[in-house]
């Protein structure tokens, strides 16, 4: 509720990651710079102290409609709102993220490390989100918060019962990948929310700050004749036109997930590949916002 509060996480607010990173104290160090009459190393003082964790969670709904997966507070740490709309008759609840440019929300997050606790206050971050064939659609996040010096304390029991286990991205397990309402066999899709996430430490004022986003997206994709989608005529043309991306994934209730860009632009299509012998396409693509806030939305049903 107050930036850089400790929110004092228990047990139940515990989180799955995978892949995890901890860079325990990020900063700048600032010379002296004392004239000596002889030879020798400068003192040097910490500065602009921050933590910094990267993680990997899996991409899946609560398991049930119109409640948070246990997620939620690493995604809205992201510069992401998250709207909850609960069942009014049994499945029909969704819980969506959009990208926001205001009112960012932070967060506390108590990494243990054997006896050491060490706590990020004020998180904020940017995220990466990736489906691909034969594999778990997963967002790698990068939290950064402001530095706390590290105590020992025991680590408490942890609740993971907030997250459910993953669908493999697959022909039966994600049944929608269009670019522009035309359907791609789809080897990969990645959207990165790229967030400008920086530290803003000033006399009165330390913050970890989401000072801009520009996302990109992007799809590898097999090949397709030119009467069908040309995707080069649509990144040289001005204007460019507007094209919706869709992806749905998961084939059971509670832990569908949907990703929608719905005015993305081409970038210029970035070589071909040759995958067992089958040509494919890796295209790029810029998700613009229409309205504002809108240039992304992950659909939870």
């Amino acid at each position: 509720a107050t930036y850089a509060v400790d929110a004092a996480p228990v047990a139940a607010n515990a989180v799955m990651l995978t892949d995890v990173q901890l860079q325990p104290m990020e900063g700048e160090d600032v010379s002296r710079n004392i004239e000596l009459p002889y030879m020798g190393a400068q003192e040097m003082l910490t500065a602009g102290l921050r933590a910094v964790l990267t993680g990997t969670f899996e991409l899946v709904g609560s398991g049930t409609t119109g409640e948070a997966p246990g997620w939620s507070v690493l995604m809205r740490m992201l510069g992401v709102a998250e709207v909850v709309t609960p069942d009014v008759v049994e499945g029909d609840g969704t819980v969506e993220y959009t990208p926001v440019s205001d009112d960012h929300e932070s967060g506390t997050i108590y990494f243990y490390m054997g006896p050491t606790l060490y706590v990020l206050k004020g998180a904020r971050g940017t995220g990466e989100l990736t489906v691909t064939a034969q594999g778990i659609p997963a967002v790698r996040g990068t939290w950064t918060g402001l530095w706390t010096l590290p105590a020992d304390q025991a680590a408490p029991s942890i609740d993971l019962s907030n997250f459910v286990d993953p669908q493999v991205a697959s022909k039966a397990n994600t049944p929608t990948f269009t670019i522009d309402g035309v359907p791609f066999v789809m080897r990969s899709f990645t959207l990165n929310l790229g967030n400008d996430v920086q530290p803003r430490m000033l006399v009165g004022r330390e913050a970890i700050v989401i000072v801009d986003k520009a996302e990109t997206a992007s799809a590898t994709v097999e090949a397709v004749p030119m009467a069908v989608y040309n995707p080069f005529a649509k990144a040289s043309v001005t204007p460019k036109p507007r094209v919706p991306i869709v992806l749905e994934h998961g084939t059971v209730v509670g832990r569908r997930v949907r990703v929608d860009v719905p005015t993305a632009t081409h970038g210029r299509p970035s070589g071909f590949q040759n995958q067992q012998s089958v040509l494919e396409w890796t295209l790029p693509f810029t998700p613009l916002p229409a309205a504002g806030d809108d240039q992304w939305k992950i659909t939870l049903s």
